[in-house]
């Protein structure tokens, strides 16, 4: 009977490039950025990695088709290696690939990358995908802010919130995950706003202001993975495995039938349960230290925390005005500034997510660190609410 992963892989090092406007680097230059960091944190020699999943969803405007350009870039050693895509859990897909190899006795040290490169287009936002012939049915008109726009109207709806109010808590977000922005040195976005800023931007789809919304980064984030018992024999420190990774992805009800009301992740709600099975983490709330969550929109992130089954149902909204998630909160949600702020060129951005919990695990987090962190929770989602692919990782020490 399958008994997961969990204390089955290490991360042996990680590595990320700057995020941002990086008009004077190519993917490549991103890529080699955040594998630099990664291999010399690592302490292996390239040639000891054995297999690699690199992440881009826009492969036309980044690195091409194939996982060839990864190999090229990185001067891998002939090894298998593998491009996946998964939309903007991609990152994600691409780290579980290289969890499982090492999990399953393939190979001791595997190597998982994302990296995107999206200023180039012009886009101020996403750019335009082709989501297949089935899903143009379902996918008609729909823009990234409408389709989140609707998932905010819908929560509030279903629990009776005043729009103020609502407005309000949102607001929450959007200035918190700023604030944390500003002390991340690898940010895309560094500058702090107020409640007063947010709640009067410019509207892009109401109720989500300018400032609710995350823009589109250039980077790269990097991994690399090993059993704990090699991991151990390097002495490098404490080791940091994973306790859980799970993914989720609609299966057509939520788009199809009448019992999904559009007010919550369907998906992450499974991804999530399945997590802490394996985890065997009984009480989220009382057993995690720092979490960072999709927020695309900072909508996103208010729901995610009643999904994530942290905050319990209509409630997500008293936690954050309370403080809950703030910096110096229970559980501080996106210490390094998120999506909303440290930026999100899509591919990588799974990975990044890992990045700032493994350094908070080793202390090593600067100006953003927290005085005690044990177990860490990372929840990557790509799609609309009402089709879409959920990621959510455990990480933690390995004493």
């Amino acid at each position: 009977m399958a008994s997961g992963i969990k204390d089955k892989v290490a991360i042996l090092g990680m590595g990320c490039a700057k995020f941002g406007e990086r008009y004077d680097a190519d993917a490549e230059d991103l890529m080699v950025e955040a594998f630099e960091e990664c291999i010399a944190d690592a302490g292996v020699d390239v040639s000891e990695i054995q297999a690699a999943w690199g992440s881009t969803t826009f492969d036309e405007m980044g690195v091409g088709k194939s996982a060839i350009p990864y190999s090229q870039a990185l001067r891998l050693p002939n090894i298998p290696v593998t491009r996946v895509e998964n939309y903007c859990a991609s990152g994600s897909e691409a780290f579980r690939g290289a969890a499982y190899a090492v999990a399953s006795g393939a190979c001791d040290i595997a190597l998982a990358i994302g990296v995107e490169k999206l200023k180039d287009t012009g886009f101020g936002g996403l750019p335009n995908m082709n989501p297949g012939p089935l899903n143009s049915q379902w996918w008609a008109n729909i823009t990234a802010p409408g389709g989140f726009a609707q998932l905010a109207s819908a929560y509030r709806a279903k629990n009776k919130i005043d729009k103020n109010d609502f407005k309000r808590a949102i607001a929450h977000v959007s200035v918190k995950s700023h604030a944390n922005g500003l002390l991340n040195e690898k940010a895309h976005l560094r500058r702090a706003i107020t409640e007063e800023d947010a709640l009067n931007a410019p509207i892009i789809a109401e109720p989500l202001g300018l400032y609710d919304c995350c823009g589109v980064s250039d980077g790269a984030a990097c991994a690399i993975l090993t059993t704990p018992e090699i991991a151990k024999s390097m002495n490098k420190g404490p080791v940091i495995t994973i306790k859980a990774l799970q993914i989720a992805a609609s299966n057509g009800t939520e788009a199809s039938y009448n019992h999904w009301d559009g007010s919550h992740f369907l998906t992450t709600r499974v991804a999530s349960k399945r997590a802490y099975d394996e985890a065997g983490i009984k009480n989220p709330k009382e057993s995690l230290s720092l979490i960072e969550v999709h927020d695309c929109f900072s909508v996103t992130e208010l729901v995610t925390m009643e999904d994530l089954h942290i905050s319990a149902e209509g409630k997500a909204p008293n936690d954050i005005m309370d403080g809950f998630y703030d910096s110096d909160g229970n559980i501080p949600c996106q210490i390094d500034g998120g999506l909303k702020c440290f930026g999100h060129p899509i591919g990588a951005s799974g990975i990044r997510m890992l990045y700032e919990m493994y350094l908070q695990l080793l202390g090593r987090a600067a100006e953003r660190q927290r005085s005690k962190v044990d177990i860490c929770l990372t929840h990557n989602l790509g799609g609309f609410p009402h089709e879409n692919v959920a990621a959510v990782c455990i990480v933690g020490r390995n004493d």
